[in-house]
């Protein structure tokens, strides 16, 4: 498969998570920016991987990330979407406009919500719809010390 077809809008990843489901594959979401993909975000990806067989990221359109974050993305949507697609343990991309991934996770449905361990359960976006569906939601452990920010900083503060 190539990696850019990993990449798929709402309407084609439906129809996939079902058939992941059906074949009684656990399905995992997660979302973000992930604007200058790093080290951080790899384990986090990765340790969310590992809660389930399947693992979709919900990707912040580059609309949703200047809303979100003034000044930013540094990387546009097709970047980040591709470079995420790019990982053997992401299973699939969508990408979403809104500030938050609720429209996403009331369709996708999926088996695990999860996110950092900076976020409470009860802040987690979407946590009521999951749990509701007999879905779990979690935290990883965040790897400390890697940011896009902290990232942005040293570039900055270099020159």
């Amino acid at each position: 498969m190539w990696t850019k077809d990993k990449i798929m809008p709402l309407e084609a990843l439906l129809p996939q998570v079902a058939a992941w489901k059906a074949q009684g594959e656990r399905v995992v979401f997660t979302n973000g920016c992930f604007d200058l993909l790093h080290l951080g975000h790899v384990d986090y990806l990765e340790k969310a991987r590992h809660l389930g067989q399947r693992l979709v990221v919900g990707l912040n359109t580059d609309a949703s990330v200047s809303c979100l974050k003034p000044g930013r993305p540094l990387q546009d949507e097709v970047s980040r979407a591709r470079v995420l697609a790019s990982l053997l343990f992401v299973d699939a991309v969508v990408l979403f406009d809104e500030q938050t991934p609720l429209a996403l996770i009331e369709a996708i449905l999926p088996d695990v919500l999860v996110k950092g361990d900076d976020y409470q359960i009860s802040g987690i976006v979407g946590h009521e719809v999951v749990l509701q569906n007999g879905g779990q939601v979690l935290t990883v452990p965040l790897v400390t010390g890697y940011s896009t920010t902290r990232i942005v900083e040293r570039i900055l503060g270099s020159n």
